[in-house]
């Protein structure tokens, strides 16, 4: 049976981890797979329920952080080499960053057969300064030539790599999308629905628009508290907005949106009024969903967002900006709705137009449900994965 080391970052909540995590359950029998991942940071949210509902045991890399630093990175390396000698994968197969720079390091320098790394997106822009950016090329360049195979999430993530970023030649890279288990976003929905609808003393009349991930620079929530500020002058109905997540902006964002004139409700108490709940992290995701009536995203910078296809799965209407691989997610005016990156007034404008038209809202939902179903379940990117691996391994 051919042995695969799957290396993560960190078990964070996000498309990573599911990828990861769903690969590793099922492709056994064929594959035996142990499952090694990093330390999450102070204000990330856990998935290890993930894993634990899927009845894996990871492997935790003491030192192994998303952030670079030497001293930590060092001790990871050979604290990976260690496992590579113990398990003698045939393939080691890395997720993300931090986890492809030490895993791939560690494959190339014990010579095992067949490394294969995913991106999940890039760090190529919007994250760090211009100079670090090219670093990051550079070292991505590097690692491609030590790698027998690339897997994009999505056909414009592997033009990114390819055309824009010259990572490697495009026959390296595989796109295989992100599949995840997407029958929770379908099932009971009414009563999901009413439950967060009660929990948040939300009237029928309450528009509710959520937006869901980390609060880190490269999400650019100011954007959307902007345009959520925009679009409250211009309608009738009551705009509920709820931010899912958590991170180092916190405060800052609580402070910015009270700027824009939005006011703000603690989740102990939610008077009618309230513009923004921030909820923090919410593991039942899907009670978000079916309580919402539009789910937004108005990142800088993204892959293949895990919260645009949950809400997709749920029948939702999104609005997202028009970056990363969220073109491979929206149609614009068929699935979803794109707005330009960095302009409130054309993401109030897309806003607008969806909260004020419940046809279109179902019209959106409808056709979003359909093609998320039909691309993103995880059957499918298991046996494309497995196919893969079959093919390296003859190679």
């Amino acid at each position: 049976m051919p042995r695969v080391l799957r290396i993560i970052n960190r078990l964070n909540l996000g498309g990573p981890t599911w990828n990861a995590a769903l690969l590793a359950r099922h492709l056994e029998p064929e594959f035996e797979t142990m499952l090694v991942s990093g330390n999450i940071d102070a204000s990330e949210a856990s998935s290890e329920f993930i894993v634990s509902s899927l009845h894996l045991q990871p492997v935790y890399v003491q030192g192994m952080y998303r952030e670079l630093n030497p001293l930590r990175d060092l001790p990871a390396l050979l604290r990976l080499q260690q496992i590579i000698r113990q398990f003698r994968p045939h393939i080691v197969h890395t997720h993300a960053a931090k986890a492809g720079a030490l895993g791939r390091m560690a494959a190339w320098l014990c010579q095992v057969p067949v490394v294969v790394h995913t991106f999940h997106g890039h760090v190529f822009h919007s994250y760090f300064s211009e100079s670090k950016s090219r670093m990051f090329v550079r070292m991505e360049r590097f690692l491609a030539a030590r790698s027998h195979a690339i897997v994009a999430i999505s056909p414009l993530l592997k033009r990114e790599l390819v055309e824009e970023y010259n990572i490697c030649h495009a026959d390296k890279v595989e796109v295989i999308p992100l599949g995840l288990d997407l029958d929770r976003f379908t099932r009971n929905q009414d009563t999901l629905r009413q439950r967060f609808r009660q929990q948040y003393r939300l009237s029928d009349d309450d528009l509710v628009v959520s937006i869901v991930g980390r609060l880190v620079p490269v999400k650019n929530h100011q954007l959307f508290f902007q345009a959520l500020a925009l679009v409250q002058q211009q309608v009738d109905r009551p705009i509920r907005a709820f931010v899912v997540g958590d991170g180092e902006l916190r405060q800052p964002l609580e402070d910015f949106a009270r700027e824009q004139g939005l006011s703000l409700g603690l989740p102990e108490a939610f008077p009618h009024q309230t513009s923004v709940t921030f909820t923090s992290w919410v593991q039942d995701v899907e009670r978000v969903y079916a309580g919402s009536d539009v789910v937004a995203l108005t990142s800088l910078n993204e892959g293949t967002p895990v919260s645009i296809i949950e809400a997709q799965a749920a029948g939702k209407a999104v609005v997202a900006t028009r970056t990363g691989g969220i073109a491979d997610l929206i149609v614009h005016g068929v699935n979803g709705l794109l707005a330009d990156r960095c302009d409130a007034e054309s993401f109030a404008r897309e806003l607008l137009h969806v909260l004020s038209d419940a046809s279109l809202r179902q019209a959106l939902g409808r056709e979003a449900a359909k093609e998320a179903r039909q691309r993103h379940d995880y059957h499918s990117m298991v046996e494309q994965m497995g196919s893969l691996y079959r093919r390296l391994l003859q190679a």
